[in-house]
């Protein structure tokens, strides 16, 4: 495994008993370029060709204060298989709040859980006093990675193969990018949408296959709102507006305290693709929040939005937790927030909206087949996470058809990555292809590339790949298929 060390970056990080700067969240500071991976069981099947790019936080210098895992430095890795051979290699996304910490030589910003007061400088995005780590998510458009910060930033693109930086996109909206951009395969248009603290408080754009800024409205709200993800289908988008949001009578005082106002609705945006403010439909639901969304597709008179709600959005101080992180270990539990596989059916021709809990597990962090996006689909794949941690210790497939569904979980002491799915070359079937997934082995203190085979879901991972280091624990993930990237609709636009 012929590992070329790039960089070593210096920190000022102090050890300590904070639980996310340990065990599988301990911060990597070095970047290394790595060929001819060592397989450590199993073999690299021929019949996979692309690239899985993983967002992960990791903090360079020591917080203002406490520190939350969102605020860590984003960092990109990269994983490229083809012919059986496995390469990978990782950066730093070169922020302007890295580069001017890293000028500084010490943190600049507070982070989530700190008076923004603390700040030395203004900040990013929809809160406004802190940095934009470009940490959260990463897609592949128009033949370049994007990466971007969940509460809004400026995105930052990076060559999917090598990771090259390359700086900000020109479209780039004054109110920034929230993670969770939507690229369609189909199309190559890139969907996204971003909120702030000014009316009209969110707007929702296109970016065409071409790299075009192409259609940028807004979506009036009655307020500041904390979206976290959005979908699409062949014609509409649908964003939304949950009843969990910072207090207005706070946060005219400038504190960001997040409320759960229990007693009003879900609300749900659907707008044509290319459509104006004025033909938007709301439709209402059940209370809850909603981290993420799998696939939406039309179905008749109706949409189809499957996704995770919460029961308890705003759930109870985890117990046990280091003095001053109680809530922040609670916020990042889903099974204290009761995360379900649920189902939306939103009636375009009567304006009603009904609902269906799909299983009763404790289940978040959703992918599928991203050729069957804004099809009737089939098959999904659900993260499971270790009880009172932000942390995976397994995949569920889902049977959406006949209820079925298959479980996958690590031996003790490992933890996954998000995993999207890698349909095989000339696949015949939904869910002919591999879940990717990255997995840090606390028994080793190493990292290791996994891929499942969907056929064989409860069979465990067909080969297991040794990582040059240990990767710190993140967030985000995606997948980008080999002659998409140079042949299909996330290809580089000719110039």
């Amino acid at each position: 495994m012929p590992t070329e060390i790039v960089r070593r970056y210096r920190s000022d990080l102090l050890p300590g008993d904070h639980p996310y700067l340990q065990g599988a969240w301990t911060p990597l500071l070095e970047e290394v370029n790595a060929t001819d991976l060592k397989v450590l069981e199993g073999q690299v099947p021929t019949d996979i060709d692309g690239v899985y790019l993983r967002n992960t936080q990791n903090p360079v210098y020591q917080a203002l204060g406490r520190y939350h895992p969102f605020d860590g430095d984003g960092m990109l890795h990269m994983a490229a298989i083809r012919d059986g051979r496995v390469s990978y290699r990782n950066r730093f996304i070169q922020t302007k709040g890295l580069g001017a910490e890293m000028e500084a030589g010490h943190r600049l910003w507070a982070g989530l859980l700190e008076d923004p007061a603390l700040s030395q400088r203004p900040g990013w995005g929809a809160h406004g006093g802190i940095k934009d780590a470009s940490s959260t998510d990463v897609v592949v458009h128009a033949g370049r990675a994007l990466t971007t910060y969940y509460q809004c930033g400026e995105g930052y693109r990076l060559d999917p193969l090598t990771l090259q930086q390359q700086g900000i996109p020109p479209w780039s909206p004054l109110d920034g990018i929230s993670a969770h951009c939507k690229v369609d395969e189909r199309t190559g248009e890139m969907l996204f949408f971003n909120y702030s603290k000014h009316a009209p408080y969110m707007h929702y754009g296109v970016v065409d296959r071409n790299d075009q800024l192409v259609h940028y409205v807004p979506v009036p709200l009655p307020g500041p709102r904390l979206p976290h993800d959005m979908a699409y289908t062949e014609h509409h988008a649908i964003l939304n507006d949950f009843p969990l949001y910072w207090d207005p009578e706070l946060l005219k005082e400038g504190k960001h305290v997040v409320r759960y106002f229990k007693d009003q609705p879900s609300r749900f945006a659907i707008i044509p693709r290319r459509g104006q403010p004025q033909d938007i439909r709301w439709f209402e639901a059940a209370p809850t929040f909603v981290l993420h969304w799998l696939n939406a597709y039309e179905e008749g008179d109706e949409i189809v939005l499957d996704g995770y709600f919460q029961d308890e959005p705003m759930p109870r101080n985890y117990d046990g937790a280091p003095a001053g992180y109680e809530r922040m270990m609670s916020y990042l539990d889903q099974h204290k927030m009761g995360t379900h596989l649920h189902r939306w059916r939103f009636n375009l021709r009567t304006g009603q909206t009904t609902e269906q809990r799909l299983d009763d597990r404790v289940l978040e962090f959703g992918m599928f087949n991203q050729r069957y996006a804004t099809r009737p689909y089939r098959y999904a794949y659900s993260a499971v996470q270790v009880p009172g941690w932000f942390l995976f210790h397994g995949y569920v497939k889902h049977d959406l058809v006949s209820g079925a569904s298959w479980e996958f979980r690590l031996p003790e002491g490992q933890y996954a990555s998000e995993a999207p799915f890698a349909p095989r070359i000339h696949a015949r079937d939904e869910d002919d292809g591999y879940l990717v997934t990255f997995i840090t082995n606390e028994n080793t203190q190493r990292s290791e590339l996994l891929l499942i085979d969907c056929k064989r879901f409860e069979a465990g991972p067909v080969c297991r790949v040794e990582l040059p280091h240990k990767l710190c624990s993140g967030t985000h993930s995606c997948w980008a298929n080999g002659t998409d990237l140079r042949d299909g609709p996330l290809a580089l636009p000719a110039r």
